[in-house]
């Protein structure tokens, strides 16, 4: 086994521990928006989690702590994130049904993507690129933003016209970002 491979191998990382919290912090959320409905710390949660979610790549490059657990957690802490958040912003009636499953219909139109790289060879994903960063990015600021968007406060008519400008861009580059990366992968798995 080489060095690099051991590398790659490592679990206990600094920026895996924190795309762990942010896993463990997904139920929280779920439970402070549609339990106690504790948007305060529902915001600070989602505001932790993107912190923790570019605080994690910068550490692991950085370190040199990247790893393949590390290419695996990451993004599926995002993707928990997007699709609670999702969950709770239609059931609590901040955003209409359709923008979810718009949302959510970009990863379900993706599901055939990790059978064929394991099948070819390539694991099961590929590296996350620049445009999906954006895409997360923008969706990660734009539901904050909605939630405070549904409050009475002087700030909400604010926050619903950024929170629906990022959220507007986030899922029109989170499928652009989907559709280049099945170009991707058709790319590697020609024949």
């Amino acid at each position: 086994m080489t060095v690099a491979n051991t590398a790659e191998d490592r679990i206990w990382t600094i920026p895996n521990a924190l795309s762990f919290l942010r896993l463990l912090g997904v139920p929280v959320f779920i439970w402070l928006v549609l339990g106690p409905k504790a948007d305060g710390w529902a915001i600070a949660l989602l505001m932790f989690a993107g912190f923790s979610d570019w605080l994690d790549g910068k550490l692991a490059r950085a370190w040199n702590q990247t790893s393949k657990l590390g290419r695996l957690i990451d993004p599926l802490a995002d993707r928990l994130y997007i699709l609670a958040t999702l969950v709770g912003l239609v059931l609590r009636d901040v955003i209409p049904w359709w923008l979810a499953v718009l949302v959510v219909g970009r990863d379900v139109c993706l599901l055939w993507v990790p059978p064929v790289l394991r099948r070819h060879g390539y694991g099961t994903a590929l590296p996350v690129h620049f445009l999906g960063k954006a895409a997360t990015f923008n969706l990660m600021y734009a539901f904050p933003l909605l939630f405070l968007a549904s409050h009475d406060g002087w700030y909400a008519q604010i926050a619903q016209i950024l929170g629906w400008a990022f959220v507007i861009w986030g899922t029109g580059l989170y499928w652009w970002a989907g559709v280049l990366y099945a170009v991707q992968v058709r790319q590697l798995t020609k024949d």
